[in-house]
């Protein structure tokens, strides 16, 4: 009956039922069924194994793709995808590999395992990333053996096929009613074994030496910019690929100014008597040019002047960002006593038309206080 009788209809659930509907209904069916509660009736006790190997199948997610594209021909001889199968087995790997893209894979050797990719931290300053620069690191990283070339084998000698996957790189082991297959524990999927190991790398085909690598940073890099270098990660293992060699940047703070993508932002004290008449300032550029700015009179603090062009190079790209400095007026705290005169002698004239937002402050103040006192 279980080989027959669609396995969602014998636990009575649509086929679109998720895990925790499949476990309700299972055990609900499984306690009516059960050979404890109907002794001595073989059509229960036969429903109850039909309901145990349902179940046991659709609740792996891999079986059940199985299951819901080939019905139980998944798992007979000579079901889809089946080639001549051991033990009374069509190639359950082969269906999965069709439905999982090779995630279980369907005989012959695993290719060879590329090395893995490193990562180094580079911290250098905003008038580096500005301009860029030409570094020098220093790494221990694996590299391939040159005694062996990288086989693994001693010099003189090679690798046999291995007896226990026959060169296949894997084998077979039967669970249930399922093959599965499994990496070779002895060639550890190579599907080649290596009698006398080089004794440099022993039989590893790869050593760890101290490299010198030289880094070009471009302008214009930012915090977490990934510069890769292709094959100086570590070498694979028996001659297999090297991996990648990440440089991950890391930009110190400056002391004058703050970096936001592109732009340059830089906060500049000015005298009173320069905000109010106006005039010009001079800012060194991280460029190594003298940038001059216009004060407009009557400048408040807090107002940013942008300069097109004076901020950070598009990273491989053309131009720059802006370079904005931010205004901010500084009162003074250490008067003469000439200064002090003159300033008197200006307050003495002052009529509140020089600071229009200070007496519109004040007179809506003076208005509230009338509210309230009528």
């Amino acid at each position: 009956m279980a080989a027959e009788i669609d396995f969602y209809e014998l636990l009575e659930v649509e086929r679109t039922a998720d895990d925790a509907t499949l476990k309700t209904a299972y055990r609900k069916l499984a306690m009516k069924y059960h050979p404890d509660k109907n002794p001595g009736c073989d059509v229960s006790e036969n429903r109850f194994k039909a309901i145990n190997e349902a179940y046991e199948c659709l609740k792996d997610p891999q079986k059940r793709a199985a299951y819901d594209r080939y019905g139980h021909a998944a798992f007979q001889q000579g079901g889809p995808g089946a080639s001549g199968g051991e033990a009374g087995f069509g190639d359950i790997g082969d269906i999965f590999e069709t439905i999982f893209g090779g995630a279980f894979g369907g005989g012959g050797r695993q290719q060879a395992r590329r090395g893995a990719d490193l990562r180094y931290d580079m911290e250098i300053g905003l008038d580096e990333a500005f301009h860029g620069k030409q570094a020098q690191i220093e790494i221990e990283v694996s590299t391939r053996c040159d005694p062996c070339a990288g086989s693994g084998a001693s010099p003189g000698t090679g690798a046999r096929r291995c007896n226990m996957c026959g060169g296949h790189g894997k084998v077979r082991a039967q669970q249930g009613f399922f093959m599965v297959e499994r990496t070779c524990p002895t060639c550890h999927g190579r599907g080649e074994v290596i009698e006398s190991p080089c004794r440099a790398c022993r039989g590893e085909g790869r050593v760890d030496k101290p490299q010198t690598l030289d880094v070009q940073i471009p302008p214009g890099v930012d915090n977490g910019t990934r510069i890769r270098l292709t094959g100086k990660g570590e070498a694979g293992p028996f001659g297999a690929p090297s991996g990648d060699l990440y440089i991950f940047v890391h930009v110190r703070r400056h002391a004058m100014f703050e970096r936001d993508g592109t732009t340059l932002l830089t906060r500049v004290p000015i005298s009173i008597t320069t905000a109010a008449l106006g005039g010009e300032i001079a800012i060194p550029g991280l460029d190594g040019a003298r940038h001059t700015i216009a004060i407009p009179a009557g400048i408040q603090s807090g107002k940013q002047l942008i300069q097109r062009g004076g901020g950070m190079p598009v990273l491989q790209g053309r131009g720059k960002g802006d370079l904005v400095v931010e205004i901010q007026v500084e009162t003074p705290t250490r008067l003469t006593a000439r200064q002090k005169e003159l300033l008197r002698e200006l307050q003495a004239t002052e009529t509140g038309e020089e600071s229009p937002q200070s007496r519109g402050f004040f007179d809506r103040i003076k208005d509230a206080w009338s509210d309230l006192t009528e």
